[in-house]
C-alpha cells in the first residue's frame, strides 16, 4: 500500500514527465506520448512511469529510445521540481499496453455477439 507522501510524489512526478513529452513529441508529428501512471518506490529512489505511446505500433521502439536518454529527462525533471523534491528518484519507462489489451477483449467479446 502506497502511503500519502508516495502517492503526491508520484502524481507530482507524472504531471511534470507528460509535460516534458508532450514538449519532446510536438516534432514527431502523429506520435503521442502519455503518462499512464506512476509507482514511487517506499524509499522515493525508484520511480516506475508507465507510458501510453500512440500510435502502439511503435511502442516498444519509442520507450525504449525514452530510456536510453532516461538521465537527460532527469535532469529536466530535477530542474522542474528542484524546489518540491530534494532527491529525483531513478527512472524507469515502460510500455503500458492496458488500452491495447482492452480493446482486445472488447473484439473478442463482440465477435461471439
Amino acid at each position: 500500500m502506497e502511503t500519502t507522501r508516495q502517492n503526491k510524489i508520484a502524481r507530482l512526478i507524472q504531471k511534470e514527465l507528460s509535460d516534458i513529452f508532450q514538449k519532446q513529441t510536438r516534432a514527431m508529428h502523429g506520435t503521442l506520448v502519455s503518462v499512464s501512471v506512476c509507482r514511487i518506490s517506499p524509499d522515493m529512489s525508484v520511480c516506475r512511469a508507465y507510458l501510453s505511446v500512440f500510435p502502439s505500433e511503435r511502442a516498444q521502439e519509442i520507450v525504449d529510445n525514452i530510456n536510453a536518454n532516461k538521465s537527460a529527462i532527469r535532469y529536466e525533471l530535477g530542474q522542474r521540481t528542484r524546489h518540491q523534491l530534494r532527491i529525483i528518484p531513478e527512472l524507469k519507462f515502460f510500455v503500458d499496453d492496458s488500452l491495447d489489451y482492452a480493446e482486445n477483449i472488447d473484439r473478442l467479446l463482440s465477435i461471439d455477439h
